[in-house]
């Protein structure tokens, strides 16, 4: 789900509405990979939050653009509630 990434680029340089998004999510998974789950310490309800919002952003904008069905044939748009929570 997310990539360990050294990167000087600023998301704002970035063209995609959701990009900001997505590096508040890398970020988070990122960290917690790092500093919880590589230790054996993890929760799965880490980074749920950043996540949401971070898919929430693609699938409009995916949708606006008629792609939306790329969600679909990976399962994204799928996630049942409860395990967002």
């Amino acid at each position: 789900m997310g990539f360990i990434r050294r990167n000087s680029s600023s998301s704002s340089t970035n063209t995609s509405p959701c990009a900001d998004l997505r590096t508040a999510y890398h970020n988070c998974f990122n960290r917690w990979y790092s500093e919880k789950f590589l230790k054996g310490h993890w929760d799965k309800e880490e980074c749920v939050s950043e996540w949401e919002k971070y898919k929430e952003c693609l699938s409009k904008h995916l949708e606006d653009k008629n792609l939306s069905r790329f969600l679909e044939a990976e399962g994204l748009s799928r996630i049942p509630a409860s395990s967002s929570k």
